[in-house]
C-alpha cells in the first residue's frame, strides 16, 4: 500500500480510490516578491528558481536551480530563509502567540581557523534573511 499524490505520482498498475481533493498553496517567505500576491497559477511558480526539488525513488534528483529537500522540516527552513518555494496542498497556518521565537542558526566550533568554513558562514549568511530579536 502507499500513500500517493496525483497527478504527481502515477497509480498506473494499481487500484487506487480518491480520498481527499484539495487546492494548492504556494508556501513562500514572507519576503518572496510573490507574497502578497492575492492567488497565483502555476506559470507564475514552475519556472521559480527557488523551487525545492524531491529526491526520485532511486535517492537522485532531477536537475535544476532548486534546493534539494529531505523532509518537511528542512523544507521549510528553507522557505523561511528565502532558499526555497512550494507548492503544497491547503492548509491553515494559526499564530501559537506565547510560542518561542526559531531562529535557524549556523554553527561551528569556535576554535576553528578553517577557511572552508569561514566561506561557508559568509555564502550561508548572505542567503539568509536578518534575523530579528
Amino acid at each position: 500500500m502507499a500513500i500517493l499524490h496525483e497527478p504527481y505520482d502515477s497509480t498506473a498498475g494499481l487500484d487506487a480510490e480518491a480520498l481527499h481533493t484539495e487546492s494548492q498553496f504556494a508556501i513562500l517567505a514572507t519576503s518572496h516578491p510573490l507574497a502578497g500576491a492575492a492567488r497565483l497559477r502555476m506559470a507564475d511558480v514552475i519556472d521559480l528558481p527557488e523551487l525545492a526539488r524531491w529526491p526520485e525513488p532511486d535517492g537522485t534528483y532531477l536537475e535544476g536551480p532548486g534546493v534539494e529537500v529531505h523532509n518537511l522540516t528542512q523544507l521549510f527552513q528553507m522557505i523561511a530563509l528565502g532558499r526555497a518555494v512550494a507548492v503544497m496542498p491547503e492548509v491553515v497556518a494559526v499564530p501559537v502567540v506565547d510560542a518561542p521565537k526559531m531562529t535557524t542558526v549556523i554553527a561551528w566550533p569556535p576554535h576553528s581557523r578553517s577557511r572552508a568554513v569561514a566561506d561557508l558562514v559568509r555564502v550561508a549568511t548572505g542567503f539568509s534573511s536578518p534575523v530579528h530579536g
